[in-house]
């Protein structure tokens, strides 16, 4: 059968899109032109690529991206971000952050992400000093409504959040990535591996193995997107999964548990309500004081 061909609302919509996209770019492009030099705290997500490759064509060798390399950030994401920085032509650095060795962070209270922000800013603060820049986040509309301590950590240092003063949120974020023909405009969040980690368990370098690792054999399963939550000190794993991927999950019920344990979990669970972001943080009310 031939193929219809598009309609004029399909093809309005289509273009409304398209000049969205080059709106918001527009914005985002004459916020960086106000800035003489910026360091990029560039993770290889979504938010943080458009930002490294609009800061890297707007400003030229002015735009340092900066990847911060912990124990809480995957191997895969780093390599993500290495891969997409050599695609680009991005100048690109990473440094050593030492969070994992600040006792505040390994509490994993719910101020973690401030002391992890901080330890960021330090790492960084000295290369924007070098190079005259100042520090820009990828922080996205989408985000302030969200507990996110490490924000009070930026506006303490003087960060800025370009695609915020530009009016982004994350779809448009992923709109323009996508004009652009940016390999990141459809990448899964991937948070920190911290960010798996049940509110007053300590933060350890082998519970994040754990969770890398298990995630890791989770998408092996074709999951790609899934989180392990550590419960019980590092030795409950809580997965979850899109609720369209439950059955599946449940079908291959033998080879989840076989993977999810042999990353060193001694449980294994799977969270029926399904996969949402930022799903710990329902436990922020029960937290002392």
């Amino acid at each position: 059968m031939a193929e219809r061909p598009a309609s004029g609302g399909d093809a309005a919509a289509d273009a409304g899109r398209v000049g969205a996209a080059g709106d918001a770019m527009d914005r985002l492009t004459a916020r960086l032109r106000r800035e003489d030099a910026v360091v990029v705290a560039y993770s290889g997500g979504a938010d943080s690529a458009l930002l490294a490759f609009a800061a890297a064509r707007v400003l030229g060798g002015r735009a340092l991206a900066v990847t911060a390399v912990s124990p809480s950030l995957a191997a895969s994401e780093r390599a993500t971000a290495r891969d997409f920085a050599r695609a680009h032509g991005l100048a690109h650095l990473e440094v050593c952050t030492d969070e994992a060795d600040r006792p505040e962070y390994a509490a994993n209270g719910a101020d973690r992400c401030y002391h992890c922000k901080s330890a960021l800013f330090d790492a960084l603060t000295p290369l924007a000093a070098a190079m005259g820049a100042r520090i820009a986040l990828g922080t996205n509309l989408d985000d302030l409504g969200d507990h996110r301590p490490g924000q009070r950590a930026a506006a303490e240092r003087g960060a800025i959040a370009p695609l915020v003063e530009a009016g982004l949120t994350k779809a448009d974020v992923r709109a323009v990535s996508r004009s652009l023909g940016l390999v990141t405009a459809d990448k899964p969040a991937a948070p920190c591996l911290a960010s798996r980690v049940s509110y007053g368990d300590p933060v350890t370098p082998e519970v994040l193995r754990r969770i890398e690792t298990a995630e890791g054999a989770l998408r092996d399963l074709g999951f790609p997107v899934c989180r392990v939550r550590a419960h019980a000190g590092g030795t409950l794993a809580r997965v979850e999964v899109p609720v369209t991927e439950i059955p599946r999950a449940c079908e291959l019920r033998e080879r989840v548990d076989a993977a999810v344990r042999g990353a060193g979990f001694t449980f294994c669970s799977l969270d029926l309500s399904g996969f949402a972001s930022g799903r710990l943080n329902a436990l922020l009310p029960l937290l002392p004081s």
